[in-house]
């Protein structure tokens, strides 16, 4: 009897193989996230605890000022950053941060925005940011950019969040009305603090932070009237359950939203929320699986088409709250799915109680967080020139676009570097970092610091090709000496 050979698999069945494989494969890497995240939770719970606060210097000044000037929904807005945080932290395993859109915050309170326009911004960076994620512009975006221009967005957030400490230290709050010598006593021990723990790793320098912030803001509340010109209240809120409500921008608002403030957002999200947050992964936590930048972007897009509708204010990730998480402990999801938690509560039963504590939460203390974030992501630089970079590491480390290494040609080791290159890579990124700092954007920097680079691509060949131009002319000239002497 002849065998009867087996059909091959149609087109259907190979598919839903495939989607079984993928499917199957995904369950195994949601399980290993949850076991990274419950070890480490359980082996250093105060770290992590004290590292999902760490952010907040970065976090409070720009949400208190658009919920005082009612453009946006605190209740929704903690909510609605603290469900983004869970799924984060449950989805990547990182201590990655959900913060503000600064660029969409400051035209928002320059312009006075309703909640209709600043919801408009959102909603269009949310489908800007999904398009580029989901036809994989995004990915191609992030093998284009050299390593030195992305560290130099790094290490240009990095001083950026330095400098803007000071502005913290300045803004006035209820504390630091009682003697401006008391208040500098305070920004230098808390200082000597920051110092000791960089030393002592195991103390929660965050939650401890957090911890005398909140008691200052009980006994001033309780035991001090402070003068009657001042804006301390002494209401006494309580606890209050979040009531919902939702609204469908206008056209009016919508164009407005988007043109005046998305737009100009779009360019420092993709940069420092995607994919400069995607290279800081892989230099803060090398053992750990970084997400890539398609599913960075994702995450963006669904943190704010679903709340922006609720007035929840406009949110991303971002390579400052990051390094600051990560300096003050946080080394695993489980970290931002306890400050997940908190931001929900608060939302959902006490969001006038937060409220009351966020505007008068002591600034100089604030002002602290905010120097340790951006030290922790300047020194993210350093490894420009050695085997920490991704450009000049072994070629079978992925690239944060999820797609294996980068591309191989570009890829040598950091010890092959002539000091011209060297120069040239150091030149790359502080011209980043420059464009940065002079003009306060994201996307002045990464355009001067691709045009430098392109500069010295430029310079490069134009010198082989005048080389070669040359060696053809010595060529001919040799030829036709030859010639002359066989002709004598």
């Amino acid at each position: 009897m002849a065998d009867i050979e087996t059909p091959p698999p149609s087109r259907r069945s190979h598919y839903l193989t495939n989607l079984k494989e993928s499917a199957v494969k995904a369950k195994q890497d949601l399980l290993t996230i949850q076991r990274y995240n419950l070890r480490t939770f359980t082996n250093h719970p105060l770290s992590e605890i004290s590292g999902s606060f760490g952010d907040l210097g970065t976090l409070l000044p720009i949400l208190i000022a658009l919920t005082v000037s009612n453009t946006i929904s605190l209740s929704s807005t903690l909510i609605f950053s603290g469900l983004a945080n869970i799924y984060t932290g449950i989805l990547f395993g990182i201590p990655l941060p959900v913060q503000p859109m600064k660029a969409i915050a400051a035209v928002a309170l320059a312009q006075n925005f309703n909640e209709e326009e600043i919801a408009s911004a959102g909603l269009f960076l949310a489908a800007a940011i999904g398009f580029l994620s989901i036809s994989g512009l995004i990915g191609w975006f992030t093998k284009a950019i050299p390593i030195p221009v992305v560290k130099g967005i790094q290490v240009g957030t990095g001083l950026s969040l330095i400098m803007s400490a000071g502005t913290l230290y300045s803004r006035p709050s209820y504390p630091e009305v009682i003697n401006p010598t008391i208040n500098a006593i305070i920004l230098i021990l808390a200082f000597l603090g920051l110092l000791a723990s960089s030393t002592f790793r195991r103390i929660p320098y965050a939650l401890i932070l957090l911890l005398i912030s909140i008691i200052f803001v009980i006994f001033f509340d309780l035991f001090w009237e402070g003068p009657s010109n001042h804006s301390w209240s002494h209401t006494h809120p309580g606890f209050s359950i979040w009531h919902p409500h939702t609204f469908v921008p206008s056209w009016p608002s919508f164009r407005r939203g988007m043109v005046d403030a998305g737009i100009g957002q779009l360019p420092l999200t993709t940069l420092n929320s995607v994919i400069a947050v995607a290279f800081l992964v892989q230099d803060l936590l090398p053992n750990v699986k970084a997400p890539s930048t398609t599913s960075l972007g994702l995450s963006v897009m669904a943190s704010n088409l679903v709340g922006c509708w609720f007035g929840a204010m406009p949110v991303c990730h971002g390579s400052g709250g990051l390094a600051a998480q990560y300096r003050f402990g946080a080394r695993s999801g489980a970290s931002i799915i306890v400050l997940g938690l908190v931001k929900l509560l608060l939302g959902l039963f006490a969001s006038e109680i937060a409220l009351h504590v966020f505007v008068n939460f002591p600034s100089v203390l604030l002002c602290i967080l905010v120097i340790a974030a951006g030290l922790e992501l300047v020194k993210v630089g350093e490894s420009l020139n050695t085997a920490g970079a991704r450009d000049l590491s072994p070629l079978d480390r992925a690239s944060p676009d999820g797609q294996g290494a980068r591309d191989e040609s570009d890829n040598k080791r950091a010890v092959d570097l002539t000091e011209e290159e060297r120069k040239r890579r150091w030149a790359v990124m502080f011209m980043t970092v420059a464009g940065i700092l002079a003009f306060k954007n994201d996307a002045v920097g990464f355009l001067a610091g691709m045009l430098c680079h392109w500069s010295f691509q430029w310079q490069d060949s134009w010198e082989e090709r005048r080389s070669r131009r040359e060696g053809r002319i010595r060529l001919n000239a040799g030829t036709q000496d030859d010639s002359n002497i066989r002709g004598i």
